[in-house]
């Protein structure tokens, strides 16, 4: 659904005046001002009052608004449950029957100047595709739009998004002669990596030199258009599937940035068989060992996994099983049961207590996986081709669904 004109519903509690418009000024006293009883365009409180006015209204019509998600809405009573996810004007709404969702449709209709834009086929950018066995996300116009924008679009394909050689360094090579057109281009693709985790490394790695971008940088950028070239009709995959674990996997590259020494951590939570949040990220921190920088990275998926746990169970569906975090360092593994606090590891003290709290409670088991069927590695270094190609399908990107000629 989209509200129309959303910031001329709210309210505001301040004081605020304003110049009479051109073209709307009163003869008779050209020099009053208008005195503002509701937001307008361009104000600085207008998206604060439209979200208060919309949050206050779905409390009155038995909405709930969500502690984990601020943009999220639930609506449970009996059996009924549903749910409602606002982006400034824009609506997702979706519910146990059909019946409620209309009932719900007609009460906001009544409130709001909405139209019902049907069936989800597309949000933020990102197209939705129905088909029989699940939905299909995809952002192929936005990645064509950032590949016309570099002036690439006749360019070769690559295979993947990042070569497996040392990483960039911020001294490599001479400067760019444009680097606003970088940052624009490198500021884009972090959107895309909505619906394509596996360029989230990549786009990680080129953000890093945004500040004063070098030719090996830009080169670095290219080769992730190159790459989205021959993939474009690539996008996510969400299946039906159970919603009963939570299953996760993270890893660390220690020590790989050339410049800090500083690792990259990356991690992958699938609810179900669905990949539902991923993550490459630089560590604030120096890590002194490889076994401090993974173990910092399953502190952070443990994080992500707690704040899930707590997101479905406001949405009704509680997970019962204790999150399964998988990591390929087993120094890591064997410190997240271990209850003695070592002398090497007091400076990662908070991290510690932490993962082994949420262990002991029960609520994560970590694990040991081979390098092998680590799919994490795909957020923390480049992949050769083949191995690349395995952990994205592990991940859920691959082509659209194929539609068969004739069958309507």
């Amino acid at each position: 659904m989209d509200v129309k004109n959303a910031f001329l519903n709210g309210t505001i509690d301040e004081t605020v005046y304003m110049h009479q418009p051109p073209g709307f000024r009163d003869p008779n006293n050209p020099s009053h001002v208008c005195l503002l009883d509701k937001a307008l365009y361009g104000l600085k409180q207008a998206p604060r009052a439209w979200y208060r006015r919309f949050a206050n209204f779905d409390a009155t019509i038995g909405f709930i608004h969500s502690k984990s998600d601020h943009s999220l809405f639930i609506y449970c009573h009996g059996k009924e449950v549903a749910y409602i996810l606002l982006y400034v004007d824009d609506i997702i709404l979706t519910a146990s029957s059909k019946s409620l969702r209309l009932s719900i449709m007609a009460k906001l209709k009544a409130e709001f100047a909405m139209k019902d834009l049907g069936l989800l086929n597309s949000f933020l950018g990102i197209s939705v595709t129905h088909h029989s066995n699940g939905l299909f996300l995809s952002q192929k116009s936005y990645a064509e739009e950032i590949i016309a924008k570099a002036n690439m679009s006749s360019c070769n394909p690559s295979s993947t998004p990042v070569d497996s050689k040392a990483k960039l360094s911020a001294t490599s090579g001479s400067p760019i002669e444009d680097p606003t057109l970088y940052r624009s281009l490198a500021g884009a693709l972090q959107y895309l990596t909505f619906t394509r985790p596996d360029i989230s490394y990549a786009v990680q790695q080129v953000c890093l030199f945004m500040h004063d971008p070098r030719q090996e940088h830009l080169q670095a950028l290219r080769r992730i258009l190159r790459y989205l070239k021959g993939t474009l009709k690539h996008g996510l995959h969400l299946y039906p599937s159970s919603i009963s674990a939570l299953i996760s996997y993270t890893d660390a590259d220690w020590g790989g940035c050339p410049d800090t020494r500083r690792s990259t951590s990356g991690y992958c939570v699938f609810l179900g068989d669905n990949l539902i949040s991923w993550s490459a990220k630089c560590q604030p921190t120096l890590s002194r060992s490889s076994a401090e920088a993974e173990y910092r990275g399953v502190a952070n998926v443990v994080a992500e996994s707690c704040w899930l746990r707590n997101l479905l169970l406001e949405l009704r569906c509680p997970i019962r099983k204790a999150t399964v975090v998988y990591c390929d360092n087993v120094s890591a593994v064997y410190l997240s049961g271990n209850p003695v606090q070592h002398q090497r590891t007091k400076h990662i003290e908070m991290d510690i207590h932490f993962v082994r709290e949420k262990v002991s409670r029960g609520q994560v088991r970590v694990l040991h996986v081979p390098s092998r069927y680590q799919i994490a590695d795909i957020f923390t270094k480049g992949l050769p081709q083949l191995l690349f190609e395995d952990f994205r399908d592990s991940l859920s990107v691959r082509l659209p669904p194929a539609t068969t000629a004739g069958v309507y």
